[in-house]
Parts: structure tokens; C-alpha cells; sequence
């Protein structure tokens, strides 16, 4: 029986931007340039209440919230606390494998300490990230990934939640299934259509049916449904690819799907804010009526500096698609791929997105 602790900094970003700015704690913060070309990195707990989220628009995080401040995204400070946070992981185990700048798994089966329980390491975690950093962390508990960070959730901002082993079928019980990882709002309406609204009625479903339905990815909804999660905490994996792909909910030609792909490119530079590791290859990916996968790709000199210009990559793939026009689509994706470390880019390519962004 594994015991995984999944630390989540809370609204990291605006969190670091309200510490170093006491002028900044209380008040509604959006890191992101302003402008019609970028979207938002991050927004502390009092923007959220506005509904600002992450990937949104700039434009529509300020008409949501009129009062905000937005503050321009400080990248190599974020690094340098997270690297601050990860040490204090490694002080518990070898085995962390960080998800982002901002959140990592933590596999304590084989601790380096002698704290007696995962409980107490999760929450002497959580001690010393607030006395090193000034900032909180929320944790969960529990014997999988899959449920450790439904757990690290249970109780944001500043909290610690645990899944004992036994408590885990009677904690899916209620869950809706759009908890269960990779059930976005088509799926959620797809189980909807079966009567499929909570993760205990999921896991009363037959497999057989469910992998007659959903493929491959049936029998994963049914083992998670079941607490059955086996995937392994990797250390050191590097980032190799971002992608953010959804189904449409009627079968779609390829002239109506750019808002599709606009709102992907969004969640998909957002993702990379919070990676140390830079995507020089976009990729473009597209499902039939049939379910003929197409996918196109370009690297171009120079890799995507802001979410304008991922954008304006992935829809020039779209033109290279040489199906029939009559042709209906399924599902849209878009990625970036053949990630490469920060330090092996020159600063040019870096940085030279913060005066783009900024207009």
C-alpha cells in the first residue's frame, strides 16, 4: 500500500506577487499582461470570487472584475520559490515528481525522516513551505495519485485532507464524475445521457459497457471509479509535451472549430507558465466523424512567445489539413511539444514576449 502526499501551492503566482507587495494582500490580484492578446496566469483567492480564472482572457478578467490589479508575470522569481519549495521535498523522500512550478507528488511509502504516519510528513510539509516562504501550500493524503490530489483540493486554500485506505469507496460514493481526471463537460453530458452522475453509479456500470462506449479510456473511468489509480511517482520527468484537446458536442466541419482552438491554445500557454521548460513544436490535432485521428505540427525559427502567437500557429495548421471540406470533426487539440530546458535558450527567445504581451 503506497502513501502519496500531492502538495498544491495555493494561487502561486498571486500569492508570491501579495508577499512581496504588502500594498497587494486583501485586494484582487490577475497576473497577466493587459491587453486583447494575453490571458491570465494567475488570480488570487479575492479575484476568484469575480470568477477570474486561469487561461481566461485578460479583457474579460477585467470586466469580470473592474477593481483588480493586474501585476505582469514574474517567471524567474516563480522559479526561484519553487525551487525554494522543492527542496523542502526532497528532505522527505527522493520520490517527487513536480507537476509544475507549483505542485508535485510526494510518494513518503519509504520516508527519509522518522515522522511516524504520511499525515505528519504532509503536514510538517505544509510547516515548513510557511515558515521558509512566507506562503501556504494545501496537501492530500491517500493511497493513489488520482486521489491525492482530489485530496489536496478538499480543503483550498491552506488545508490538509487525508483518504485513509478503507475510506476510499465511501469518499467516491457522492463525488459527481466530472471529479474523476479527463471528464471534461462533453463527457460529463455523455455520462449524464447514461444516468451516470455520481462515481458510485460509475462504478456500479459494466466495464464491458463502458469499454464498448468510451474505448480504452471506459475501463480507466472504471477503475478510477473503483480507487484504482496505478501510476507511479516518477522523479526529475521532464515536461515533453503540454496539450489540451475537447469534443465538440455535435460533430463539427473545420471552419467553425477556430474558437475551439483559440480557447485550447489558451489553457495550453497557461499550462506552460508553470514549467521551467520551453515548447518549440505546435502541434494541431483533429478527430473525424469516423474517429481518423489527423494531427499537423510545425517547429518554427523561433518558439511561441505568447499565447497570440500560439494561437496564430496552431489555426495556419488548420489550413494544412487536406481533407474534403465535406468533412466532420469530432474532437480538436492543440499542443506543444519537444520541450527543451530554459537554459538552453538564448534570452532573446525567452523573454522577447513581454512587450508583445504587454500591447
Amino acid at each position: 500500500m503506497r502513501k502519496i502526499i500531492h502538495v498544491d501551492m495555493d494561487a502561486f503566482y498571486a500569492s508570491v506577487e501579495q508577499r512581496d507587495d504588502p500594498s497587494l494582500r486583501g485586494r484582487p490580484v490577475v497576473v497577466a499582461w493587459r491587453g486583447q492578446r494575453s490571458v491570465v496566469c494567475a488570480a488570487s483567492y479575492e479575484a476568484r470570487r469575480y470568477g477570474v480564472r486561469s487561461a481566461m482572457p485578460a479583457m474579460r478578467a477585467e470586466r469580470l472584475c473592474p477593481d483588480a490589479v493586474f501585476v505582469a508575470p514574474d517567471f524567474t522569481r516563480y522559479r526561484a520559490v519553487s525551487r525554494q519549495v522543492r527542496e523542502i521535498l526532497l528532505r522527505h523522500t527522493d520520490l517527487v515528481e513536480p507537476l509544475s512550478l507549483d505542485e508535485a507528488y510526494l510518494d513518503v511509502t519509504e520516508p527519509k525522516t522518522d515522522l511516524p504516519s504520511a499525515t505528519a510528513i504532509a503536514r510538517r510539509v505544509r510547516e515548513q513551505i510557511r515558515e521558509e516562504t512566507q506562503l501556504t501550500a494545501s496537501a492530500g493524503v491517500a493511497p493513489s495519485k488520482f486521489l491525492a490530489k482530489i485530496a489536496s483540493d478538499w480543503r483550498k486554500p491552506d488545508g490538509l485532507f487525508v483518504i485513509r485506505p478503507h475510506e476510499v469507496e465511501a469518499f467516491l460514493e457522492p463525488l459527481p464524475v466530472s471529479r474523476i481526471h479527463g471528464v471534461g463537460k462533453v463527457m460529463d453530458a455523455r455520462l449524464a445521457a447514461l444516468g451516470l452522475r455520481t462515481v458510485g453509479e460509475l462504478r456500479r456500470c459494466d466495464v464491458g459497457e463502458l469499454e464498448a462506449r468510451f474505448g480504452r479510456y471506459g475501463r480507466r473511468l472504471s477503475e478510477l471509479a473503483h480507487g484504482i489509480d496505478r501510476g507511479e511517482v516518477r522523479p526529475d520527468r521532464p515536461t515533453q509535451s503540454i496539450s489540451a484537446e475537447d469534443t465538440f458536442a455535435t460533430d463539427q466541419p473545420l471552419s467553425t472549430t477556430e474558437p475551439m482552438i483559440r480557447e485550447l491554445a489558451a489553457k495550453v500557454w497557461a499550462a506552460t507558465r508553470k514549467t521551467e521548460r520551453i515548447g518549440r513544436t505546435v502541434v494541431l490535432k483533429l478527430k473525424t466523424k469516423e474517429f481518423r485521428i489527423l494531427t499537423r505540427s510545425r517547429t518554427p525559427p523561433l518558439p511561441p512567445r505568447s499565447a497570440a502567437e500560439l494561437t496564430d500557429l496552431a489555426l495556419e495548421l488548420r489550413g494544412h489539413v487536406d481533407a474534403p471540406s465535406s468533412t466532420l470533426y469530432r474532437l480538436v487539440g492543440v499542443g506543444l511539444a519537444n520541450f527543451v530546458g530554459a537554459d538552453d535558450m538564448p534570452q532573446s527567445q525567452l523573454f522577447g514576449d513581454i512587450e508583445r504581451d504587454r500591447t
